[in-house]
């Protein structure tokens, strides 16, 4: 008998790979099966970080370290297979129960489980009131503590603007990770749609110029009232004043003036102190804002009430009696203010 066919010989070499081949396929196959079919366990309350910089292989390698996976190549070939997982948010993550490898994925992707925290900036706030609310929030990453108001302005990209009033009042939402600064981005450029929504539905015959002027005056109109239905009616008092080329005569913005001075108690001699912002010694608006106005009274600012009234003064409740002539609002001031000394 001759040789053994070489052929033969051959493909029962191949048959004896691909067995192997299958065996050791279907062995990572399953081992791959079981891995990513395991959920990752978080605690209840448990805080999970991803920082910046890091990548999906990384933090998979992580949980690995930290033995929440057994090994962590079936969860990276998982996002590779499925096209997940390039891009991931950092932050603070509470999970809160086991969640599948998908799910895990997914929530890093879209950043669905990251811990949020609020800051409320109130209407009638002045910029640095603003500014010290921000710098005791713990989880705001702090840039701008050591800053002064002119640099901030220059990081949004407005140097040339005070920062009085150039802010929304809000309440803003964030994340581990956001910093100071881009709250006020934040802030600031949902000031200026508010502003663009009220310049453009402003009355045809307003006396205010630009959007700037809109912007001081709310601020003044937020000052007197906080109220909305009262604020048009306030405008429409001012419009008339300047209509008139009447001083606009408004407390709030002799007290901004004084500053650190202001006690609480606004006397007549505050009245007749001379600033840039007392309307009582000088004409017309004021140079800058002086708080951050809220929708009211910007949308008031822009479209000021029909009103015959050139006066008024608060009457208690944080509403005000508007009067036509002076002789009224004297008999008003006895009325609402003197009384009460």
């Amino acid at each position: 008998m001759g040789d053994a066919d070489p052929v033969r010989g051959l493909k029962r070499a191949a048959l004896g790979l691909l067995a192997v081949v299958v065996v050791i396929g279907a062995s990572v196959w399953l081992d791959y099966d079981a891995t990513i079919s395991r959920s990752i366990v978080f605690g209840e309350e448990e805080r999970f970080f991803v920082n910046r910089g890091d990548t999906l292989s990384s933090v998979i390698k992580r949980l690995e370290d930290q033995d929440r996976i057994e090994k962590s190549w079936p969860f990276i070939y998982y996002a590779r297979l499925h096209g997940v997982g390039g891009h991931i948010q950092s932050g603070e993550y509470r999970f809160g129960e086991p969640v599948g490898i998908g799910e895990f994925i997914n929530s890093l992707s879209t950043g669905k489980d990251q811990i949020q925290y609020r800051v409320t900036i109130l209407e009638g706030w002045t910029f640095r009131q603003m500014r010290e609310t921000l710098g005791r929030v713990d989880e705001l990453e702090k840039i701008t503590v050591d800053w002064d108001d002119g640099r901030i302005m220059a990081e949004i990209g407005r140097p040339d603007l005070h920062p009085e009033g150039q802010f929304y009042p809000d309440t803003y939402f964030f994340r581990i990770g956001d910093s100071d600064l881009d709250l006020y981005r934040a802030a600031y450029e949902l000031m200026q749609k508010h502003l663009d929504r009220a310049w453009e539905n402003r009355n045809e015959d307003l006396q205010l110029k630009n959007r700037g002027e809109v912007l001081t005056m709310a601020s003044i109109i937020e000052k007197e009232s906080q109220i909305r239905d009262e604020q048009p009616i306030i405008s429409g008092v001012f419009d008339n004043r300047l209509r008139k080329g009447m001083k606009l005569q408004t407390d709030p913005t002799v007290i901004y003036g004084l500053g650190e001075q202001f006690n609480g108690n606004l006397t007549r001699k505050h009245l007749r102190t001379d600033t840039p912002y007392n309307t009582y010694t000088r004409w017309g608006l004021p140079p800058t804002p002086i708080c951050l106005p809220g929708e009211g009274a910007l949308m008031a600012a822009a479209m000021p009430a029909e009103t015959t009234a050139y006066y008024f003064v608060a009457k208690g409740g944080g509403r005000h009696k508007f009067s036509d002539t002076l002789e009224e609002h004297n008999a008003a001031v006895r009325k609402y203010q003197l009384r009460r000394k």
